[in-house]
């Protein structure tokens, strides 16, 4: 009975009279023919022709020395077997020999997630066109379509294992156990076997990150193609009303929301519709590039900043129940762990994902390669190649370029969250939206900025390279003017009246950018409009308001009594009026005109060593 219930049957029992059970018991009646015999598995202690002392002395020996002996005959068998003779037998190689994890005799290959989506944009793969996003040549194509049927599988196999079924689940593992036309059983498919009947090296292939070709190009050579990049095509997928249409439902659904923004071109990376986009979530704003500040700016004094400028630019979601202002570096690393440890927290409260939402080249995706490198330890030293040269497995698509990430990119966090990199939107009137890969790589800051100080008096202005122009009209009193653009822009001195033949003759040479050929880049750019603003000054102690050039940078302007400044800039390019985010700090920057370059106050830099002027001229 206790059998029976156990579940066994009279077909398996041998049943023997109980006054003859020990005579009746044959045990040849039992024997098994198919077990293996221990010939074949190796016997590291009893080596022939070693008596019992000899063999525990020989075991002391080597505990002593901290190793095992072996018989000759595996020492010879283990130096001359090849890696791949082992791999045949099973054996795989140790992911990390110092590492307290072992690596699992048969690992699931787990980097095949994805295999059909470009990891570094979020695109999905295609073969028939250049010219669309996703493109891979035929043969890369086809060995990706090949592993999307082994993760398939694998992700099959791994449901038809898991504890937790949905009412779906079931029903889908039924009808594949009784054979319905369409309804495989793949939960006895061997996937190495497979990988291999597929001629598909599964070990070698983890070993590399298969992107794109529009991100190849963006991440080796810092290049796209104009009908691949968004706001120079119309190509539907690379348009703002598809990435608005990817946004737009975060509102309804339970989130974190990290806002970046970009400190140093702020009215340029404020996304106008974040409050839409946010709803009820929390947002945390993170405002990036700190590390690109003057180091006179004090951090506390540039958050608060940040908060009256939201509040003036009639941004309400960050005063959402967990809302935050938080100044980091995505390069850095500064303040990073402070914001994902605040985001998490709320996740986690929430029971929800994170996303990072912002305007285009804010440094959403610069920010998600840093968390997936957070140790550092797989970047190398050395020059990187032109564009970002993301490196690292797993890196997704940065650049000066706007708009590199085209679709949402999933992050695994600890603890079962998950960060979505979402594609950036672009800001009406921003410059960099019209600039080209070379020109961007000099007005992007990548350094920390060096502020540059000029007096300017009426019927004076000064050139911005050629894509800026910002002069004192009217019977105004000389007025100081201090430049926050990055250092590579050339900022050049001249008359009001001379200003327009100055540009024409040296735009692309003397003046840049834009870069060669000047005047029709110029040109493509578009011609100037002009701005009219009047500012009124507070004295000569600190700045009364900051003069923005959305894409470019801000002016700030210090004086006593009214100026009248006149701004020139492409036609469509924002220019606005802020209150100053360093105040005071105009006499540390300030510089003189030579007639042939701008030289600072101070004749040495803080290295000790003589400066070359501002802007390179």
């Amino acid at each position: 009975k206790m059998a029976r219930k156990e579940g066994f049957d009279e077909s398996s029992a041998y049943f023997a009279d109980d006054s003859t059970f020990e005579d009746d018991f044959n045990d040849e009646d039992f024997a098994f023919d198919d077990l293996d015999d221990d010939d074949d598995i190796p016997d590291f202690g009893s080596q022939p022709g070693l008596s019992m002392d000899e063999r525990i002395a020989a075991a002391k020996s080597d505990q002593a020395k901290g190793r095992v002996s072996v018989p000759k005959s595996l020492d010879t068998f283990s130096e001359e077997v090849s890696f791949d003779e082992l791999k045949k037998l099973g054996f795989r190689r140790e992911a990390n020999p110092f590492g307290s994890d072992e690596t699992p005799r048969r690992a699931k290959f787990q980097i095949l997630t994805g295999s059909m989506t470009c990891p570094a944009c979020g695109s999905d793969f295609q073969d028939t066109d250049e010219m669309k996003p996703g493109y891979l040549p035929p043969d890369k194509f086809e060995t990706q379509v090949k592993l999307k049927q082994i993760e398939d599988i694998q992700r099959q196999q791994e449901k038809d294992n898991s504890d937790e079924w949905s009412p779906e689940d079931e029903v889908d593992w039924l009808l594949r156990q009784s054979g319905v036309e369409g309804q495989d059983d793949s939960s006895s498919i061997d996937i190495d076997a497979l990988a291999d009947e597929m001629g598909l090296d599964l070990e070698e292939l983890a070993k590399k990150k298969v992107i794109c070709k529009r991100c190849h190009g963006l991440q080796n050579f810092g290049t796209v193609e104009k009908n691949l990049r968004p706001g120079w095509t119309d190509e539907p997928t690379l348009s703002q009303e598809q990435f608005r249409k990817l946004l737009m439902p975060l509102q309804n659904k339970v989130a974190v929301i990290i806002a970046l923004v970009d400190l140093f071109d702020f009215s340029g990376s404020v996304l106008p519709e974040l409050d839409k986009i946010a709803g009820h979530n929390p947002v945390i704003l993170a405002a990036n590039k700190a590390d690109l500040l003057p180091s006179e700016m004090g951090h506390v004094r540039a958050e608060n900043w940040v908060r009256r400028e939201l509040e003036y630019l009639d941004v309400n979601s960050i005063a959402n129940i967990g809302g935050a202002v938080r100044l980091v570096s995505c390069k850095t690393g500064y303040g990073i762990s402070a914001l994902m440890e605040k985001a998490q927290s709320l996740a986690e409260e929430k029971e929800c994902d994170i996303y990072v939402v912002g305007a285009a080249n804010a440094g959403k995706s610069t920010l998600v390669n840093y968390l997936l490198d957070e140790d550092g330890a797989s970047k190398k030293n050395g020059k990187m190649r032109a564009g970002n040269a993301n490196k690292w497995k797993g890196s997704v698509t940065t650049s000066p370029l706007p708009g590199t990430t085209l679709q949402f990119i999933k992050v695994d966090l600890s603890g079962g969250k998950v960060l979505y990199d979402t594609p950036g939107l672009l800001v009406p009137g921003c410059l960099t939206e019209r600039l080209t890969p070379e020109e961007l790589k000099i007005v992007v800051p990548k350094k920390r900025v060096e502020p540059v100080t000029f007096r300017i008096q009426a019927g004076k202005c000064a050139l911005v390279g050629g894509l800026a122009r910002v002069e004192l009209i009217g019977d105004c009193k000389p007025f100081l003017f201090t430049f926050f653009v990055a250092n590579e822009i050339k900022l050049h001195l001249t008359s009001s009246l001379k200003a327009d033949d100055f540009i024409s003759s040296h735009v692309g040479k003397l003046l840049t950018p834009p870069l060669e050929p000047g005047q029709a880049r110029l040109e493509e750019i578009g011609e100037f409009e002009y701005h009219e603003i009047e500012v009124q000054g507070e004295g000569w102690k600190q700045a009364a308001a900051d003069i923005t050039l959305r894409g470019l940078g801000w002016v700030a302007v210090t004086g006593a009594g009214r100026a009248k400044v006149r701004i020139g800039v492409p036609k469509g390019i924002g220019v606005s009026l802020r209150p100053p985010l360093m105040p005071f700090d105009v006499w540390e920057t300030t510089a003189k005109y030579t007639g042939g370059r701008s030289v600072r106050k101070s004749g040495k830099s803080r290295t000790g060593k003589r400066r070359k002027g501002v802007g390179r001229n």
